[in-house]
């Protein structure tokens, strides 16, 4: 089965910068549609940012113009880089593949000042 682990997340004051990486295991990366997924405090978990196996990406509007999502198929990880971020960020932030239904342990990122 697929295994996921991210990392990469922390605390970073707003307008800060923070790259998070998950790496890919169990079965071929590159076929994949892969996503970022975040879930806040009392709130459901949203995608917001997917990447397909061509490559092609999509995001939410709330992070659209600060963050990217970007996949290296040689190392099997695929990576989100958040710019300008903001309080309403933070979150446990989780990698999946589109449509999967297991999920790890996500990696934390709290904006605060």
């Amino acid at each position: 089965q697929v295994q996921l682990v991210e990392s990469g997340g922390g605390l970073v004051q707003p307008g800060g910068s923070l790259r998070l990486s998950c790496a890919f295991s169990g079965s071929i990366f590159s076929i994949y549609a892969m996503g970022w997924y975040r879930q806040a405090p009392g709130k459901q978990r949203e995608l917001v940012a997917a990447i397909s196996s061509g490559g092609r990406t999509n995001y939410a509007d709330s992070v659209k113009g600060r963050f990217t999502i970007s996949r290296d198929n040689a190392k099997n990880t695929v990576y989100l880089q958040m710019n300008s971020l903001k309080p309403e960020d933070t979150a446990v932030y989780y990698c999946n593949v589109r449509g999967g239904d297991s999920w790890g342990q996500g990696t934390q990122v709290t904006v605060s000042s």
